[in-house]
């Protein structure tokens, strides 16, 4: 695993250019929000299911790299993400749910956080609907550290996504080529999951 160039985001404002990134959130009035802090170039398609998946309802925040080349430089650990409109729209949610890339050429959805009851709800209605849902190996990427972005909001727990590129890249094909299971059916279990 690659270390982080930066230790949190106020490294990364004094250093980068601010063309470099692009956030983008609203707060809704909404129990629960959601995230792709590693969003844009940095973590492609993080950004589009964020979007998907707040709808019209949900609160979202999104952090995007737009650099030309270089956008894993603005990777800040989720443990480490401080940026402020982040934190404000996380702890004035119940919940948050961060959409999180990660390597794979299967299509593989990585369900963790320390809302294990959520995590448990949402894996079951991915599942039902053709997801294949596991646990990752690696401990780092299992969102379950009490400083993760994911879990800052009030009830002190949430949900992390760490979605593999083959699966964000067919979910965000913009061609309509996609199949089944589709970016509807990710919504959908997400909704049934939460209990919407």
């Amino acid at each position: 695993m690659r270390c982080d160039r930066y230790g949190n985001f106020d490294e990364l404002a004094a250093s980068e250019d601010a063309s470099a990134f692009r956030i983008e959130a609203e707060k809704r009035n909404s129990s629960i929000c959601v995230l792709a802090p590693h969003g844009g170039k940095i973590e492609l398609g993080t950004s589009d299911l964020a979007r998907a998946v707040a709808g019209s309802h949900l609160s979202y925040y999104l952090f995007e790299g737009r650099k030309p080349k270089g956008n894993r430089d603005l990777h800040v650990t989720s443990a480490n993400f401080n940026e402020p409109q982040a934190i404000a729209i996380v702890e004035s949610s119940d919940v948050a749910l961060a959409m999180h890339g990660c390597e794979g050429d299967d299509e593989v959805i990585y369900l963790g956080g320390r809302h294990e009851k959520l995590v448990a709800s949402i894996a079951k209605a991915l599942s039902k609907r053709g997801f294949s849902v596991r646990t990752h190996k690696n401990p780092a990427l299992q969102g379950t550290a009490e400083k993760n972005i994911c879990n800052r909001a009030k009830l002190g727990m949430g949900v992390q996504f760490e979605i593999t590129r083959a699966l964000r890249v067919r979910l965000t094909d913009k061609t309509g080529q996609s199949t089944t299971p589709s970016l509807d059916d990710f919504v959908n279990a997400i909704n049934e999951g939460l209990g919407q």
